[in-house]
């Protein structure tokens, strides 16, 4: 038990350096540097019942807006996290049937008639407000103990960094690179009984760009 608390917590802070010596989104963008303008739904809950008869499975969702004004079509490759406060980071989509969506579309018909699920989504999006489009970002449901989350959201932007590892080298002994993206971090607390699962309360703590 002592050699696996000490290994979470080097790895920890092997994490913990690779984000302090990251470098923060650059303040005015370069010249071939773009973000997407984005807009979002915090996190709702969901159930899904197998079968019919099956037990009923809770899947959390964000649904969000994105529209490019960059002057121009950019390519788009999303990736979607979810991280708890209990050392677990789950992507986005990970076994998740195809029902959970059409349950959210459902309950959404009348505000987001277009609604897409993120694996749907393409690869381009065009240019101009027309062309915004709606996305649903699901994610399993995730340790009853967990008192907050954070949903990590990259492919809104182009703009990446290199920073060295702290630790690993190359065959040179040079410090092997570690590239980030320009990345959404939208980040929430959670209240209430864990036995009461459905009653569970998220506050909203805020949104920033970094660097991951």
């Amino acid at each position: 038990m002592k050699s696996f608390i000490y290994g979470t917590l080097v790895v920890w802070a092997l994490m913990a350096g690779v984000c302090a010596a990251a470098p923060e989104p650059a303040i005015v963008p370069g010249r071939m540097d773009w973000t997407v303008d984005v807009t979002y739904e915090h996190p709702q809950q969901i159930m899904l019942r197998s079968g019919g008869r099956g037990k009923a499975r809770r899947f959390w969702y964000t649904i969000i807006t994105l529209t490019n004004k960059t002057g121009n079509d950019v390519d788009f490759y999303p990736n979607c996290d979810l991280m708890t406060d209990t050392f677990h980071v789950i992507p986005a989509g990970r076994n998740t049937p195809t029902g959970v969506f059409k349950g959210i579309k459902r309950r959404y018909q009348r505000k987001y008639p277009f609604l897409e699920p993120l694996d749907k989504a393409g690869n381009m999006m065009l240019e101009g407000e027309d062309n915004a489009k709606d996305i649903a970002i699901i994610w399993p449901d995730f340790d009853a103990q967990v008192k907050n989350i954070t949903l990590f959201i990259t492919g809104l932007s182009n703009e990446t960094a290199a920073i060295d590892h702290p630790v690993a080298k190359d065959a040179a002994g040079k410090p092997v690179k570690v590239y980030l993206r320009k990345t959404l971090e939208l980040s929430y607390s959670l209240s209430g009984d864990p036995a009461l699962r459905s009653y569970a309360r998220l506050a909203y703590k805020g949104k920033r760009w970094i660097m991951r």
